[in-house]
């Protein structure tokens, strides 16, 4: 059975579904799911790129950064370094080698804790990683919650690209989207926004005017709860990294109806055809994850684009870290292409924006990570 006969069942069964419920099918379905497919979402051989897929470069400024948040935290004799959603373990594996090569100490006291629910990625995560795992430098676990209970006081939680792939509300100027269907075709309906729903945007977000439509994200707010949570009684930094927007960029008209699908590179705003093999996302409401986490204690470090945090990095090491390697002038000027790819305000680096939450951490400490240099 293919997957939109599995929707098209559920809407006759139980009437027209919310649209993360939709979205959640199309991405999350077991076996017809676009994240449950064998098949290559990442990299030129897939659908879309991390910044992970465009140069090693990615790992390693991140690797500097982390090595400083450790001495900020005391140079503890053990920090975990727990990563959401890690993918093909590209960046994983970039940190782990780059940080043995580069920060002896740092190293020894990492250890790396990769969560992931999709067995899939697990299976692939345990090739990638095999000999760190065998060293007891790296482990996977299946929750958030597993993660922290195996770690110690001292953690850095890092998450790239996690957040835009949540299912969301949609909310359009008539009213909250439920898909429906006639004869086998989507279509849409529209009911009052939900309690939940008005509360996000007179809290974070806006109220669309006619012809517009905004996301609400309420699985964002869960995964920020737990998040703080896992920071009970300890000590540390959370980096959140994604495509995304404040709320005052909404308000000045910007980043409205931001819900995109991907597939073979090619951008589409159509969530409704091909369901499950195209990827969904949507823009992050950075307002809604800076708000939420401060009131669960997380201190809200710094908001900046991933251009002004990878410059703050790279600018003392002059970027040493993306040409180490480079033997032959023709490898330096492919790897100065993929750096600019990073930080480039047409390419990735103003799209990207990087929230910093600290917690126990003597704010004057955290204010003075490189990455934060440029900062507002």
């Amino acid at each position: 059975m293919s997957l939109r006969q599995v929707i098209v069942d559920e809407i006759r069964r139980d009437g027209p579904m919310r649209f993360s419920r939709y979205m959640e099918l199309c991405l999350y379905h077991p076996e017809l799911g676009y994240y449950s497919r064998a098949t290559e979402q990442f990299g030129k051989a897939g659908d879309f790129y991390t910044s992970s897929d465009v140069h090693a470069v990615f790992g390693r400024l991140l690797s500097r950064q982390f090595e400083e948040m450790w001495r900020a935290l005391d140079s503890p004799e053990r920090i975990d370094l727990i990563e959401l959603g890690p993918g093909r373990g590209l960046f994983a594996s970039d940190v782990l080698d780059w940080s043995a090569k580069q920060f002896p100490n740092f190293a020894r006291a990492l250890r790396y804790q990769l969560v992931e629910q999709s067995s899939n990625f697990r299976a692939r995560l345990n090739a990638r990683l095999s000999s760190h795992i065998a060293n007891g430098k790296a482990a996977i676990f299946e929750t958030l919650e597993a993660a922290v209970s195996a770690s110690g006081q001292h953690l850095i939680v890092f998450a790239n690209e996690f957040f835009d792939a949540f299912p969301v509300e949609i909310v359009d100027h008539r009213g909250s989207v439920r898909v429906a269907e006639n004869n086998g075709r989507f279509t849409e309906q529209f009911v009052p926004p939900s309690p939940g729903e008005q509360q996000f945007l007179d809290s974070y977000s806006v109220h669309p005017e006619p012809g517009e439509r905004v996301e609400v994200s309420p699985a964002s707010l869960d995964w920020i709860d737990r998040i703080a949570a896992a920071f009970d009684g300890k000590q540390g930094f959370a980096v959140l990294i994604d495509y995304g927007y404040t709320r005052e960029e909404q308000l000045a008209g910007r980043h409205r109806d931001t819900l995109m699908t991907y597939r073979r590179h090619q951008a589409s705003p159509s969530p409704y055809e091909a369901p499950g093999e195209q990827d969904i996302t949507a823009h992050v409401n950075f307002t809604a994850l800076r708000s939420r986490g401060a009131d669960h204690g997380l201190e809200p470090t710094a908001l900046l684009t991933q251009s002004q945090f990878l410059l703050g990095i790279g600018e003392e090491t002059q970027f040493a870290d993306a040409f180490q390697d480079c033997r032959l002038p023709q490898e330096r000027a492919k790897v100065a292409l993929q750096l600019k790819h990073l930080i480039s305000p047409e390419a990735m680096g103003e799209t990207f924006q990087v929230l910093v939450m600290s917690h126990n951490v003597a704010q004057e400490k955290a204010a003075r990570l490189s990455g934060l240099k440029l900062a507002h």
